[in-house]
């Protein structure tokens, strides 16, 4: 049965999602750091090789281009790993793109221990924590292929700062579903529940939901919230999971401090008190291996969100 489940790299999704609405935007330009084919803006390349700037690797060069296109009234999106996009890149995101708040977004792909086994070094944690402290930057981390190219059409709609992060890793098309609407800022309701309310983003949504299942067999009722757009936050969704279920479970391909576990636990600390426990990475760095291994390793599949969370239970 698992074999017929459609399973797709966010990051295609993503470079698919530029060819597909570069006619629709005539002012989007694609810039990489000579990552193309691993970015996959490769497939804009091809269909429009004028608007595609090859900046070589230098991701601060890069962002530079990126602001002054952005002035001349551009939609430039800069791609690279999420290492390099956000990492070493940051002062220039944040002078450069942040600070002026000018329409540049930000496409990082290979983010999280599921870069496998290119090894620590590359496996950002931190770059959600990293774009969420700068003000006024929007940060979205999709979960699956449906949602990667909906959130590219919603930042060429919006304006100012982007950050989105995408996987390297093929992982389950979970949101291809009747009635599906992504919205900036907006928190979906995967399953209703009762008892404890599991809150993941990206490819641990997809894994949630098997941790729920499991859970649900031993008598559990788990409420699962997709939360895409990371910063804004959708309170509203966030806090009515704190009152009617008390319990909290955040999951997130990143490390816990900063991240999707600090935002929710930041919110219902101050408006709705409950508990928070932050499931990701505790304050470590990845290793290389596979990505599955390194999920089942780190606890982070739908096998160890559920041991995790009857642990804490």
């Amino acid at each position: 049965m698992s074999d017929e489940i459609k399973k797709v790299a966010t990051r295609q999704s993503y470079g698919e999602a530029l060819a597909e609405l570069g006619d629709q935007y005539p002012d989007l330009v694609v810039l990489d750091a000579d990552l193309a084919n691993a970015t996959k803006t490769g497939i804009f390349q091809k269909k429009f090789p004028d608007r595609h700037i090859d900046c070589g690797i230098a991701e601060a060069d890069m962002t530079g281009i990126a602001a002054g296109l952005a002035t001349c009234g551009k939609i430039p999106f800069i791609s690279s790993f999420a290492m390099f996009a956000s990492g070493r890149n940051f002062e220039q995101v944040r002078n450069s793109i942040g600070y002026p708040h000018l329409n540049v977004k930000i496409g990082a792909t290979h983010a999280g221990i599921t870069v496998g086994e290119d090894g620590a070094s590359h496996q950002c944690m931190e770059d959600l924590a990293l774009m969420r402290t700068i003000p006024g930057m929007t940060v979205v981390c999709p979960s699956d292929d449906v949602e990667t190219k909906a959130a590219v059409k919603a930042a060429l709609d919006m304006k100012g700062p982007f950050y989105m992060r995408t996987s390297r890793a093929a992982t389950k098309v979970i949101n291809d579903v009747p009635g599906y609407i992504f919205e900036l800022g907006k928190g979906i309701l995967m399953k209703e529940g009762k008892d404890i309310t599991i809150i993941a983003t990206g490819i641990e949504v997809g894994y949630a939901l098997e941790a729920a299942e499991s859970l649900e067999n031993d008598g559990v009722s788990v409420r699962v919230i997709n939360i895409h757009t990371i910063k804004p936050l959708d309170e509203d969704i966030v806090l009515k999971a704190a009152e009617e279920t008390g319990k909290i479970f955040t999951v997130e391909e990143a490390t816990v401090i900063g991240g999707l576990g600090s935002a929710v636990a930041e919110l219902t600390a101050s408006r709705c008190p409950t508990t928070v426990h932050r499931i990701g990475m505790q304050d470590l760095f990845g290793e290389s291996g596979t990505w599955s291994g390194l999920l089942e390793k780190y606890r982070l599949d739908g096998k160890g969100i559920y041991s995790q969370i009857k642990e804490l239970l």
